[in-house]
Parts: structure tokens; C-alpha cells; sequence
């Protein structure tokens, strides 16, 4: 009995022994002829990949001159395995490299959490810096070629934007096509065209020797893939006449957009304060941004198309074209104006000028009183059931002109203004108001509110006598026929191109016809310019400064908006800015230095900014 237990017993534990060796076997069969992953860890082992950054498309402007280049520049990578036991020169590698110790003992510690992937030490590095370091030898270090924006100009800082690196939402919106110090356009044109500019890296893969040094290019570089550069851009603003902007708009806070219209295209967008665009590339990128961003004047923030400004007296073209339209108003229908228009406790003042007006001369004097009773005109009309239908139709005119919505131009963060609604005031007055109660609306005030972009486009509609194309900032892009069909199509307000004219005629008395008008200082012999001036009121100190205008009165070649916030009153320095720009884009020429220097000397105080 105890012989047959001790052979059941050994013949158990032969049966295990077989079995753990079975299976031993079958693990070391699976690894060497089934499982390459310890194949491929060897290979990583004995290859590195190395990214070959596409470098991103340049811009130019219409006339060929550079905005926006790409300049050479290095990244300093680590890999801390290959460092060594016996270490560096930690000392003479700060002073080559231009780092401090704290950074380089920083970026280790980061890089030792890994030690087997690439990390990187610092970006930037020019190329004669990078030169010098691959003079020393440094083990576990190396460098990766990649390229930075640099701005011959240094304009259009709103306008251009700038790249920085991708962030985890940029990542996870790219959907993979983004990854960790991927850089990416985070504002401006090289936002929205970053699908265009940023090109496609490539890759280069290294063999290294059981030592971990570079041998060479793996397989004799049959497996890298090129970098695809990005596209170049054309963008359609002119630089001379940006830079000319930029510089007249100094120390004040607004902006200016000029448009061509017979295309839609953008001459100029300057936003005040603007910034370098120089001093968002480089080392120092988060140390000016956060400097930028504590600046109370917001340098960051588009104004030209992301503020929401009442648009004051230049509102007035808008209404006078509803009346003509909705047959309450002719062109030769006057209206008295007794220093403004009054209504029991109901009061809109205006200057001194001659009364009675027609139409024209109202909206060359900019008479509040005439545009107070075409308004009323308009919602009042007896063919609505109410007043409330009537601001409706009102309100149905207004956005046909761009007015409460986006105009879908190629530039991110476009603003859509406001424009009131019945819905709006039953809410605020319990559903008792009437046409007094929104009065302000006739001459551009009360909730209305709109973007420097859609008041230059404004002044393209009516140059074009009706209809606009929507404003865009490219013009053409490398390697493709046309940009975006959206751009070619007219777009069409809900008023008839005859109506146009009588407006436009009365922007033209306005310029050249002495004594007749408020923007006469906008005259400019033999092109026949039509202006708007716009005093726009203001909750926080001088009213805005705002000027509409475009020139010849036929065959238009400029329509341009300048908004100055606590300007007073728009022929006091919005006038005078759109005029110089008017001049230096038509003639190439400027003939009054004086007036460019007391634009340039006008001092304008920002309680609403300078005293938070």
C-alpha cells in the first residue's frame, strides 16, 4: 500500500514538472517565432525616431511684400539613459546652451520620469548656438531642426496671431493629427488657416551601436518620410497702409477696417493697442503674454472684429435706405430740426444747422431730428398691425446689411453685434413700449451694437449701391485656383439699388461741398470722397469718435471705418484718420504731414481703462 502511494505521489510530481517545463516551453516558443513586441522593444532599443517639423507656410501681403516668415531654430532634446553614470559638464553646458542650472536640474528631473523617451530640454535655440553645442560632446543630448515665425513688419500682431504649442483640447479636437509639441495657430490668420500653413512633418529614423552612439541613418534612410512645408498665403492686406493705420491709431484705444469693394477684400484691420507679433515667438512668448493679458487696454483682443460699439450717427445711412424702401420717405421730403427732435419728456438734440432738410443734406449735416422721424416712420407704418411688427420689418432691414450676425468672413472670433428685438423689449417693459420708447435706435444708440468690420462693410454696401461681398483676409493660396466660392457671391440687401443713390450723394455734400456738411476735413481733390462722420454717446467718459466713408463716389476703390473710443466727436479724429489713409491709398502720396502729426499728438484719456 505505501509502495503504490509513494509511486502515485512521484508520478504527480513528475506530471507538474512536465507541465511547468510545457509551458515554459510553449512561453519562449511564443515569444521567439509569434510575439514581435520584444522584437520591436530590441529595435527601439537600437533605432531612435527622430520628427522632421514641416515648416509652416509664409504670408504675404497683396503686393508680394512678406508679413509673416519662418526662421531656423532647434529644439535641445534628452534622452536620460544615454546620459551616462559618469554624467556632463553640467557648468559649461548651461553657458553653451544660454539655460540656467535651476532649468537644466528641472527639465532632468522631468526627463528621468522617462528615461528611455525623448525630452525636451529648451526650444529656440538659434543656429549659431546649436552649432556651438554639437562642438562639445554631450551624451544623451541632441538637437531636432524645427522653424519659428519671425514679422519683417512687425504689424498686424491681432490681424497675423501667433502659434504657440498644442494643448490637450488641441489635441483632442485634431483628433490624432496633433501631438505633444506640435505647434499650432491660436489666433488670427495663422488660426484660421492652420489646416493650410502647417504642412506635414516627417520622420528620420537613427541607428545607434550597442553603446547607444549614432551609427548613422537607418537602412540608408529607406524608411524617412520629408517634411511637406505648409502653403503660402496671400493676404489681402496691403502692408503700407496697415503699418500707416497702426501708427496713426498709437496710443488710442479703437480700430480701423478698410475694405475694396468690388471684392470683399480687407486692405486693413488694425486693432488699438496692437502688439509685436515678434513678442509672442521665442523664450519669452509666456512672459509677454501674461503681461499682455494683465494690460487693461486688452492689446490681445481684436477690437476690429470682436467689439461691440453702438455705431452712433453712421446708423443714420441705414435708416434713411429702410424709409426709402418701405415708401415713408423721398428724397426730397424735409423735416424741421429745432436744436434736436423733441416729444413731450422725449428728447434727441442735435447741432446747429439749417432747417428744414431733404434727405440729402440730413445726412450730410447728420441731422438727428430728420432720421428721429424716419424711424417712427418705418416701425409706425400702417400697413403692421403694430408698432411691434413693425420694429420686426425694422429689424429684418438692419441684419440684411450684416447687421446682429456674424458675416461669415475667414476670420475666427468674428463678433455678431446686437440688433434689438421685439422679443428683447416686451421683456424689459413688461410688453408696454412704443416707437418713443426705442427712439435711441434711430440714430445708432440704445441696444444697438456692432463691429468695426460690419461698419466698414457697411460703407462697401452702400458704395457698391446695394450689395457687398462678404470681407475676407486671404486672397490666394499656394498650389489652389481660388479661395472659398463664398467670396465671389454677391450679397444682396433688402433694398433696391436705386435707393442707394441719393444716399451716397448726400455722403458726398457732406465732403465737398463747403459749409454743407459735418466731414468736410475729409475732402481730397478730384476723388470725389463720400464720408459720414458718427458721434457715438458713451457711458464711460468722451463719447466715441466714429467715421464711414469710401471714395471715388463711382467706381469705388476704398470703403473704410475708424472707431475711436472717447474720441468725441467723429470729425474730431476718426475723420482725420480715415482721411490720411484715403489719401495714402489712392495717390501713394501724403500731402498734409501736419494733420498726420496732430493725429499723431492727440492725447486721449481712458478713465474706463487707466483708472481700474
Amino acid at each position: 500500500m505505501q509502495q503504490n502511494e509513494a509511486y502515485t505521489r512521484r508520478t504527480i510530481l513528475q506530471f507538474i514538472v512536465l507541465l511547468i517545463f510545457g509551458v515554459i516551453i510553449l512561453r519562449l516558443a511564443s515569444i521567439q517565432i509569434f510575439d514581435s513586441s520584444y522584437k520591436n522593444q530590441a529595435k527601439g532599443n537600437v533605432l531612435r525616431y527622430e520628427v522632421q517639423y514641416a515648416p509652416r507656410g509664409e504670408v504675404i501681403d497683396r503686393n508680394g511684400e512678406y508679413l509673416v516668415q519662418s526662421k531656423e531654430c532647434y529644439d535641445l532634446m534628452v534622452i536620460y539613459r544615454e546620459i551616462g553614470k559618469q554624467g556632463f559638464d553640467t557648468t559649461r553646458f548651461c553657458d553653451v546652451v544660454g539655460i540656467s542650472r535651476e532649468k537644466l536640474d528641472r527639465e532632468l528631473r522631468n526627463a528621468r520620469m522617462n528615461p528611455r523617451a525623448p525630452y525636451m530640454i529648451t526650444n529656440y535655440l538659434p543656429k549659431e548656438v546649436k552649432l556651438r553645442f554639437e562642438e562639445h560632446h554631450f551624451p544623451g543630448f541632441y538637437t531636432v531642426y524645427r522653424t519659428a515665425r519671425q514679422y519683417p513688419r512687425k504689424i498686424g500682431g491681432n490681424l497675423l496671431g501667433y502659434v504657440g504649442e498644442v494643448d490637450k483640447n488641441d489635441i483632442e479636437r485634431g483628433e490624432g493629427e496633433y501631438k505633444m509639441r506640435d505647434y499650432i495657430g491660436k489666433s488670427g490668420v495663422e488660426a484660421a488657416y492652420e489646416p493650410i500653413l502647417r504642412g506635414k512633418d516627417g520622420v528620420k529614423i537613427m541607428e545607434r551601436d550597442a553603446h547607444g552612439a549614432i551609427k548613422g541613418s537607418y537602412m540608408d534612410g529607406l524608411y524617412d518620410t520629408l517634411p511637406i512645408p505648409g502653403k503660402r498665403i496671400t493676404c489681402t492686406i496691403d502692408a503700407r497702409l496697415q503699418a500707416f493705420a497702426e501708427e496713426l491709431m498709437k496710443d488710442k484705444v479703437g480700430a480701423v477696417v478698410a475694405i475694396e469693394p468690388s471684392t470683399g477684400e480687407i486692405l486693413v484691420m488694425a486693432s488699438s493697442p496692437t502688439y509685436d507679433p515678434d513678442e509672442l515667438v521665442g523664450r519669452e512668448r509666456g512672459n509677454n503674454y501674461m503681461r499682455m493679458l494683465g494690460n487693461k487696454r486688452q492689446p490681445l483682443f481684436n477690437r476690429a472684429v470682436k467689439a461691440k460699439y453702438p455705431p452712433g450717427s453712421t446708423f443714420k445711412l441705414v435708416q434713411g435706405l429702410i424709409g426709402l424702401q418701405e415708401g415713408v420717405l423721398t428724397p426730397s421730403m424735409a423735416y424741421p430740426c429745432h436744436g434736436g427732435y423733441h416729444v413731450g419728456k422725449i428728447s434727441q438734440k442735435c447741432h446747429a444747422h439749417a432747417s428744414p432738410l431733404d434727405l440729402r443734406n440730413a445726412v450730410a449735416q447728420s441731422c438727428n431730428a430728420y432720421f428721429c422721424y424716419v424711424f417712427r416712420d418705418i416701425i409706425e407704418n400702417k400697413k403692421y398691425e403694430n408698432v411691434k411688427e413693425g420694429l420686426e420689418v425694422w429689424g429684418d432691414y438692419v441684419r440684411s446689411f450684416g447687421y446682429g450676425r456674424k458675416l461669415d468672413s475667414d476670420f475666427l472670433g468674428e463678433g455678431p453685434g446686437t440688433v434689438p428685438t421685439r422679443e428683447l423689449y416686451d421683456k424689459r417693459y413688461r410688453g408696454s413700449w412704443n416707437s418713443l420708447t426705442v427712439l435711441s435706435l434711430s440714430i445708432g444708440q440704445g441696444e444697438l451694437g456692432c463691429t468695426p468690420m460690419q461698419m466698414a462693410n457697411l460703407a462697401a454696401t452702400v458704395a457698391n449701391r446695394g450689395y457687398y461681398y462678404i470681407p475676407h483676409i486671404v486672397k490666394a493660396i499656394e498650389g489652389q485656383d481660388s479661395i472659398d466660392r463664398r467670396f465671389y457671391e454677391k450679397q444682396y440687401t433688402k433694398v433696391d439699388a436705386k435707393h442707394f443713390e441719393p444716399i451716397a450723394e448726400g455722403m458726398w455734400r457732406g465732403v465737398n461741398v463747403e459749409g454743407a456738411g459735418t466731414s468736410w476735413r475729409a475732402y481730397l481733390p478730384g476723388w470725389d470722397v463720400c464720408g459720414k462722420t458718427g458721434t457715438a454717446q458713451n457711458p464711460h467718459g468722451r463719447d466715441h469718435s466714429t467715421f464711414l466713408s469710401f471714395a471715388p463716389k463711382d467706381n469705388p476703390k476704398i470703403a473704410i471705418s475708424v472707431y475711436v473710443e472717447n474720441g468725441g466727436f467723429g470729425a474730431t479724429i476718426a475723420l482725420p484718420i480715415a482721411s490720411l489713409l484715403e489719401e495714402f491709398y489712392l495717390t501713394d502720396t501724403i500731402t498734409r504731414p501736419q494733420l498726420v502729426e496732430q493725429v499723431k499728438n492727440m492725447k486721449i484719456y481712458y478713465p474706463h481703462y487707466d483708472n481700474k
